[in-house]
C-alpha cells in the first residue's frame, strides 16, 4: 500500500467512528437500552458457561462472591415457579412502557427518560432469562446484611426506578424555583 492508500483508509476508518458516534447521539435511549440488555446477557451466559448451579467463587471472603443461582421466581425469590405469570406481567408492562416512551418522550426531562430506558432494560434482560431458562440467572453475591443474590439487569431496574423516584419526588420545576429563589 502506498502512503495515498494508508491515507485514505485511515480517513475512512475515523469517518467510520466519527458516524457511529454521530448515530449512538442520535440514538442514546436505543444504545443504552441494547449496552444494558448485552451486558446483562454477556454476564450471565459467562456464568451459565463456567459454574454449576449453586456454585460460588470468593472475591471478598465472607463480603462478595460469584455466586450461580437459578432463580425462578421474583425479587427476593418470591412468588417462585410463576413463569407464565411474569412473562404476561413482564409483556403487558413492556408494551406500556413502549406506549408511553413513544407518546410522551419528548414531553419529559431526559434524566425522566433515561432512568425509564434503564429500568425497562433491565426488565427486558430478565424476561429474556424466563422465557429462554424458566428462571432468572443471578450471580452477584454480596454477603453483607444478608442481600439477595442480583444480576446486571436487576442493578440496571434499580437504578432506573431510584431515578423515575427522585424526579417524582423533586421536580424539575421546584428544583428551578429553588435555583431563581438562591440566586441574587
Amino acid at each position: 500500500m502506498d502512503k495515498k492508500s494508508v491515507k485514505r483508509f485511515l480517513q475512512n476508518i475515523l469517518l467510520a467512528i466519527e458516524l457511529a458516534i454521530y448515530i449512538a447521539y442520535l440514538h442514546l435511549d436505543k444504545v443504552i437500552f441494547i449496552a444494558i440488555i448485552v451486558l446483562d446477557q454477556y454476564t450471565k451466559a459467562l456464568i451459565i458457561n463456567s459454574m454449576q448451579i449453586g456454585e460460588t467463587i470468593p472475591i471478598i471472603k465472607d463480603v462478595f462472591h460469584i455466586s450461580y443461582v437459578a432463580n425462578p421466581g421474583a425479587a427476593f425469590g418470591i412468588l417462585p415457579y410463576q413463569r407464565a405469570f411474569f412473562i404476561g406481567t413482564g409483556t403487558v408492562m413492556l408494551a406500556i412502557a413502549a406506549f408511553c416512551y413513544t407518546k410522551f418522550s419528548k414531553n419529559i426531562s431526559n434524566v425522566t427518560k433515561y432512568g425509564g430506558i434503564v429500568a425497562a432494560a433491565g426488565a427486558t434482560a430478565n424476561m429474556l432469562d424466563r422465557i429462554n431458562n424458566g428462571y432468572v440467572t443471578d450471580m452477584f453475591d454480596l454477603r453483607i446484611l444478608n442481600f439477595p443474590v442480583f444480576n446486571v439487569a436487576d442493578i440496571a431496574i434499580v437504578i432506573g426506578m431510584f431515578v423515575m423516584m427522585y424526579v417524582v419526588m423533586f421536580p424539575l420545576e421546584r428544583i428551578n424555583a429553588v435555583k431563581e429563589v438562591r440566586q441574587p
